[in-house]
């Protein structure tokens, strides 16, 4: 497993749509794990590969230590609840920044799992708001996009 690079705000490959996975194999399982690691060590709960420049359709989450990691690669929206929750919502991408974001209180997502596997994943809360976060990185939108309002600094604390 390695480290990569955070891509920032400023690069233009997070307005891009990601690709399909079409090959389940090594490199794809190396991407994962070194997703992972990345996130983990940036103190994020997700992470999407265009944030380390990679164009492919893969996420990883985990909201804490003690939950397993979601390895989502080709994954879709299938369910969302009419109910939403709106909070803050921050983005390893864009460092020092935060928003107020409403997202669906609850969704399902089907994807494949690093072997190719068909998955399906509902999460609620935290979760769903993950969930919808790195699933729209794969379209090229970020949450600044879908922000109704930024918090300024003393907000933020």
């Amino acid at each position: 497993m390695a480290l990569r690079n955070i891509v920032t705000g400023e690069d233009e490959i997070l307005r891009k749509k990601s690709k399909p996975v079409t090959v389940f194999d090594r490199r794809l399982h190396e991407l994962l794990d070194d997703m992972l690691e990345t996130m983990e060590h940036a103190d994020g709960v997700g992470l999407a590969a265009v944030q380390v420049g990679v164009l492919r359709r893969v996420v990883v989450i985990r909201i804490k230590e003690e939950d397993p990691v979601l390895e989502l690669v080709n994954p879709v929206i299938v369910e969302a609840s009419e109910e939403q929750q709106c909070g803050t919502e921050a983005c390893l991408s864009y460092p020092g920044e935060a928003g107020i974001v409403c997202r669906p209180k609850r969704v399902t997502v089907q994807a494949q799992n690093r072997n190719g596997d068909m998955i399906t994943v509902t999460g609620e809360d935290l979760l769903a708001r993950a969930l919808c976060h790195e699933l729209d990185h794969l379209d090229g939108v970020v949450f600044l996009d879908r922000a109704e309002r930024m918090l300024n600094e003393d907000e933020e604390e």
